[in-house]
């Protein structure tokens, strides 16, 4: 009887493993989701930064685009540096600048800045702050925010738990 309930639970496993779709064509996920993705802080944290005002490499903050698809269009993800209820603010082209990899800076009309990541393909890329040196007494504050980008084509949104770098500057 034990060999009889054995190989009728084996025979029961095979059957179920066996009759899934395996069918490559098979979407993958939600269909509602498939143009949506997320751009977050590397470490997946909101951890604070404190930094020396004469510090002269460039600040670095990772970005891991998350991405499980190849795509016609670029995908953008979206971020800004704020100072909103923040006492002693940092200023722009005051203590610091927005720059890219070799330095050079990137303007911006709106205060928001833009990270493009090709063909949406997930990748990593980074956010360069440069401090200025400002010589005015006290510690200065801002913060790095990552920001939901809704477009008509895709969204790409950001996670609670790694959206925001708030830096001091000593």
């Amino acid at each position: 009887m034990k060999l009889f309930n054995y190989i009728l639970a084996v025979s029961a496993a095979i059957i179920i493993f066996t009759s899934c779709n395996k069918d490559p064509d098979t979407p993958k996920g939600v269909s509602d989701l498939d143009h949506h993705y997320y751009a977050i802080f590397v470490p997946n944290n909101n951890t604070a930064v404190t930094v020396a005002r004469t510090q002269t490499a460039l600040l670095k903050f990772p970005v891991q685009f998350y991405s499980t698809f190849v795509r016609d269009y670029d995908a953008v993800a979206k971020y800004r540096v704020t100072t909103t209820n923040i006492t002693t603010p940092a200023y722009p082209g005051v203590d610091y600048n927005i720059v890219d990899k070799n330095g050079n800076l990137i303007p911006s009309s709106d205060s928001t800045y833009s990270i493009v990541f090709p063909k949406a393909i997930q990748a990593m890329d980074t956010i360069y702050i440069r401090l200025l040196n400002n010589t005015a007494p006290g510690v200065r504050k801002m913060e790095v925010q990552m920001l939901d980008n809704v477009t008509p084509q895709f969204d790409v949104d950001i996670f609670s738990t790694a959206f925001s770098r708030p830096v001091t500057i000593n």
